[in-house]
């Protein structure tokens, strides 16, 4: 009995030393632990609270059809119920168009590209935006304005079907919509509308296709007419050197004009900037004609081959910098297809790229009286959103053509385009002529009448487009930039015509005939129609009205325009190479009419 008491006692006093001992030895051991001493201050995973919010923000990465998923922002209004969804498809990064400022208010989230912030919170819209494949956090591979599945796109997939995808997953994961969806977007989100026409969801209840990229051979952003536009290499370069587009184009100098002299080349400036590695780059170079790789891929061509499902608002500005050939070229070829006139509805806008999401009441020197981008969203756009969007299905009141008419500053409601006005308004092609002496006529040559003008351009001395320096800051208002500096110069010829004493409109699509001969190797020419007005201080301006390059017959983009008595008529014609231009040039300006 001892001696198993003694044992007991010994185990217990083993375990009374472990129990005692046991705790020292963690102490010691954590105090040489740094970060036991000092821990972070960041929790592993943080989670907001989201107090106050008026939304919902929602991060989905959804599927298509094969397999690649597409990163998706879904912002929900608080409280929304059958709530319609207006979609905007990017290669311009969905976090940013989303995230314009830190705020629990979603109207400074949206305000900026690509949004109309105030029809989207007055309307009370769940808004999408979405990375395209390829592009920032989506995953896929990245083509520059994807060709629709065909001779130009090998795969089964392209814009059409991942916007099909998208919507297909949207009516069916987000429960506060009402199963209605609206797609909308400016420039190359503007051309992703229109794709998404091609064998469009069934829950597509509307397109709003604004200043879109159509054509990149004809007048959208690359080519204009076959004249390549350098100024958008830094373009090419930022959007595809990588998925981020963290890799940036540099300036070399303070004057882009002088880099490109310095170069000698659009092809030679492209070497050194490595751009061969770019796919689009390499398609450029191999493509300087309108071979089936642009036509192919022309959006107005794929959509006169397609039905016509959805109603569509087409968006224009008149002086569109980047892509003032799309909107109007899409308008004509489907417009033929909408035989009731209550489904392809257009607006001509007195803006620039974009600008019927900004202030409107002026562009460069330019006063149009009100903000004409402020009635295009409240007074067009937004009822024509709710009426095939919502459920109880509003009433709206949106002519199929709405024209703001610059020079008498008010819109107009139009039942076509083109039309000078609402009815019996004579629509004809009327020829304006470049006369001896450097006149401009709505009256044909004379008999005996000089037969041609001609002068010499130095090719080592090209006349830029701009007003020197070029920079940013002006990029979205050279098309109404003062055009003496262009006037003035020896390589330019200039027509003006007498003070016109009558009120003169021109409406339509202006079409220029020339007829010229060259003692060097390729020729590009400009053709500016400009007006020029004397204000009541008897300062004047001269602006461009339409400007275009081309080289065979081209059409230069729709304008809308009234002069009253005491402006003149100027165009402008740069000849890029030694020239002898005819007289028998003649300028047409179709739909013109007093």
């Amino acid at each position: 009995m001892a001696k198993a008491t003694s044992r007991f006692m010994a185990v217990l006093a083993i375990a009374i030393v472990a129990l005692i001992t046991s705790p020292q030895s963690a102490v010691a051991q954590a105090n040489t632990d740094p970060v036991a001493l000092y821990p972070s201050e960041t929790p592993d995973e943080f989670v907001p609270t989201n107090y106050g919010f008026e939304y919902v923000r929602r991060v989905e990465m959804i599927p298509m059809r094969d397999g690649v998923k597409l990163n998706t922002i879904i912002l929900v209004p608080k409280g929304a119920e059958r709530a319609p969804i207006l979609l905007t498809r990017t290669p311009y990064k969905a976090e940013g168009l989303t995230t314009h400022s830190e705020s629990q208010h979603l109207a400074p989230n949206l305000q900026g590209y690509d949004n109309p912030t105030d029809v989207i919170i007055e309307g009370g819209y769940i808004r999408v935006v979405q990375d395209v494949r390829g592009k920032y956090d989506s995953e896929g591979d990245y083509v520059m304005n994807r060709p629709l599945r065909g001779p130009q796109n090998p795969t089964e997939v392209d814009h059409a079907t991942d916007t099909y995808d998208t919507i297909d997953w949207l009516v069916k994961n987000v429960p506060e919509s009402n199963g209605k969806v609206g797609i909308l977007g400016i420039s190359y989100d503007g051309f992703l509308p229109l794709m998404a026409l091609v064998d469009p969801h069934p829950a597509l209840k509307v397109s709003v296709p604004m200043n879109p990229m159509v054509d990149g051979w004809l007048g959208d952003d690359w080519f204009h007419n076959g004249a390549y536009r350098q100024a958008f290499m830094d373009y090419i370069y930022n959007q595809e050197a990588s998925r981020k587009n963290d890799i940036k184009w540099w300036n070399s100098h303070f004057d882009p004009y002088d880099m490109f002299m310095e170069a000698g080349s659009a092809g030679e400036l492209g070497r050194q900037r490595g751009m061969e590695q770019l796919g689009f780059w390499q398609k450029i170079l191999a493509h300087p004609t309108y071979d089936a790789f642009w036509q192919d891929q022309a959006v107005d061509k794929v959509l006169a081959d397609r039905p016509l499902k959805v109603p569509v608002m087409i968006v224009h500005g008149l002086w569109d910098q980047e892509d003032i050939y799309g909107a109007i070229a899409v308008y004509k070829t489907i417009e033929a297809k909408d035989r009731r006139n209550d489904k392809v509805f257009l607006v001509i806008g007195p803006w620039h790229h974009g600008q019927q999401i900004r202030d409107g009441s002026a562009l460069g020197a330019i006063k149009f009286d009100s903000d004409t981008s402020l009635y295009f969203r409240q007074q067009i756009l937004r009822p024509f959103l709710d009426h095939y969007l919502k459920d109880d299905e509003p009433k709206m009141d949106v002519a199929p053509v709405n024209v703001f008419q610059t020079g008498v500053n008010k819109w107009l409601r139009l039942p076509e385009w083109p039309s000078g006005c609402v009815s019996g308004c004579a629509i004809r092609p009327t020829p304006l002529y470049l006369r001896a002496g450097s006149k401009l006529s709505f009256d044909p040559p004379e008999p005996g009448d000089a037969a041609f003008d001609e002068y010499i351009s130095d090719p080592a001395k090209p006349v830029p487009y701009r007003a020197r320096p070029i920079d940013d800051t002006t990029w979205r208002q050279w098309l109404v930039d003062d055009q003496r500096e262009a006037s003035g110069r020896t390589d330019v010829l200039t027509f003006t015509s007498d003070v016109l004493t009558a009120p003169v409109k021109i409406s339509g699509e202006p079409v220029v005939n020339l007829v010229a001969s060259t003692s060097g190797t390729d020729s590009d020419w400009v053709v500016k129609v400009i007006v020029s007005i004397r204000t009541r201080s008897r300062n004047s301006r001269k602006w461009a009205v339409t400007s275009s390059w081309f080289r065979p017959t081209s059409s230069v983009g729709a304008i809308g325009r009234a002069w009253r008595p005491q402006r003149r008529f100027r165009p402008i014609r740069h000849c890029r190479i030694d020239s002898l231009c005819q007289r028998q040039i003649t300028c047409f300006v179709r739909a013109i009419g007093s």
